[in-house]
């Protein structure tokens, strides 16, 4: 089985980076010109083969935010500005997107909501790259950024969050619109600092949208076993006998591993790149397929993780289910496997450690604050059965990090219990938007807090399929669910601008009318 050690936490916690699904970019239109005039901000060419226009800045943001370090103590953050062609100009709105743990491009090409709704708003967009991540390292490298527990000690949300707010204060002032009212988007961890952002900085910007935002899934605040279950679950409502079959899996492939040449038979039959020294990783590897394949478990075909069919769960488990030409259960779970990791059939073998997205950060910051407990329970999970052992995660971090979890600091920092009060005393313009299906919105705000902090739930949604391009396969719930998110941004925006007495005047139909239910 998976290890009882730290090995199905981090799995699963790892899991969190995608949290986004977007579209393409392409070749950019020239800005005006005062977005060569920022004086802490370097521009690159923009990357010509992507279907948004945008350019990329750099800007010299300080490595510690809370101590008064030297000067050098500084590094590049990188980010796109894009909208220019349609943004109203001084006082206009600000769409800003709240980076990830991973590359700023990979989350820009697949977020088409901010793109599409921004000219209904006359808005300028902005994606910011979080820090440790693609480009925005600092000390100059990865290499050096992620070298010790010393160097990597700055990899916080809090650091973060502070990131996003320097910027957006000096990027107003070079743009002399330090009346624009900031509206932020994120999903799945950027969602959570976009939540966190606004109630931490009411200043800097006027709402959120957080989407697929698992800001309760800490300690003490909801159940351990909700993650696996909700996969679990959606394995179960395709297919009894495939939620049967993968859970009677585990054990068939463990015993298969304990047999003369059973890693070299399994390392064939799954198509590994290098011999199994285990079953572990094997098992891991199936693991976060199943996982991801419910956070991607969209109606239509998409290419957010990886290239994969409409209703992706549904073809894995006839994969699963199919027991023709006397397939044994090996063969067939490979099968379903399969259709996650190698659909398109480019694939010759795979690399268990393969890390296209660059979020290894992620380890880090789960050994750190974000520590969320998981635990798989055997009689509603198909995983294998697993308790929250804390001490599990603490060997893994000092072994690996030589640093001690603080299992407890996020739900100090940013709050979590009692969660409804708290926000509907302190906290305004909100949007929690979750799909069931998502594994993470069990670790979600799922019910309306007040008439400002509001929670707008789809039955049949994955993980922040909200915030993905539109397509014509969208069914008609989905369709809604994006007008009613657009009609709460346009409330937020013309409270503002009624409140500020400004004669400035959003130009926008989606504005000025509304979007019709």
């Amino acid at each position: 089985m998976i290890k009882q050690t730290f090995t199905i936490t981090m799995r699963a916690l790892i899991l969190i980076l995608p949290l986004f699904l977007f579209l393409f970019l392409t070749s950019s239109s020239p800005l005006p010109k005062f977005f060569n005039q920022f004086p802490n901000h370097k521009s690159r060419n923009p990357n010509p083969s992507n279907s948004y226009a945008y350019k990329t800045y750099y800007y010299t943001q300080q490595l510690d935010h809370f101590s008064f370090a030297a000067p050098e103590s500084q590094f590049q953050q990188r980010y796109m500005v894009g909208g220019t062609d349609c943004w109203a100009g001084p006082g206009g709105p600000i769409f800003f997107y709240c980076g990830n743990e991973g590359d700023i491009e990979w989350f820009l090409e697949n977020t088409g909501l901010i793109w599409e709704i921004a000219p209904q708003f006359n808005a300028l967009v902005v994606f910011a790259e979080h820090r440790y991540y693609g480009e925005s390292m600092p000390y100059g490298s990865k290499e050096i950024a992620y070298n010790s527990s010393k160097s990597l000690a700055y990899l916080t949300a809090e650091q973060t969050l502070a990131d996003f707010a320097t910027l957006i204060v000096d990027l107003k002032r070079n743009l002399s619109s330090e009346n624009s009212p900031v509206v932020l988007f994120g999903g799945s961890y950027g969602g959570m600092l976009a939540a966190w952002m606004r109630l931490k900085y009411p200043h800097i910007a006027i709402g959120a949208l957080a989407s697929s935002a698992p800001i309760l899934q800490f300690e003490d605040i909801v159940s351990t076993d909700i993650f696996y279950d909700i996969v679990s679950n959606d394995f179960k409502r395709e297919s009894e006998s495939c939620f049967e079959s993968i859970k009677k899996s585990w054990d068939v492939l463990e015993k298969e591993g304990k047999d003369q040449n059973g890693l070299s038979k399994l390392t064939k039959t799954f198509q590994i790149c290098n011999t199994l020294n285990n079953t572990d990783e094997l098992i891991d590897w199936i693991d976060s397929a199943y996982s991801y394949l419910a956070m991607a478990n969209y109606p239509y075909a998409a290419n957010f993780l990886m290239p994969l069919p409409g209703n992706p769960i549904k073809e894995v488990c006839k994969k699963i289910d199919d027991e023709s030409e006397g397939k044994t259960l090996i063969e067939r779970i490979y099968s379903g496997v399969n259709i996650y990791y190698n659909y398109t059939g480019d694939n010759k073998c795979f690399d268990l450690n393969d890390d296209p997205h660059g979020m290894s950060g992620w380890d880090w910051q789960a050994c750190t604050e974000m520590v969320m407990p998981m635990s798989s329970n055997e009689k509603t999970s198909m995983f294998p059965p697993y308790n929250y052992n804390y001490s599990d995660n603490l060997d893994y971090c000092k072994n690996n990090f030589n640093i001690v979890p603080r299992p407890g600091w996020v739900s100090t920092e940013f709050g979590g219990h009692n969660i409804s009060k708290v926000l509907e005393k302190f906290g305004s313009n909100i949007i929690f938007s979750n799909g069931l299906l998502d594994p993470w919105s069990g670790g979600s705000v799922l019910n309306k807090i007040s008439d400002s902090i509001v929670a707008l739930v789809a039955p049949l949604g994955a993980h922040h399929i909200d915030l993905r391009p539109s397509t014509k396969e969208d069914p008609d719930w989905l369709v809604n669910f994006r007008k009613s998110e657009i009609n709460i941004i346009k409330s937020w925006l013309s409270d503002y601008y009624e409140e500020k007495g400004a004669s400035f005047s959003i130009l926008s139909e989606g504005l000025k009318g509304g979007i019709s239910e």
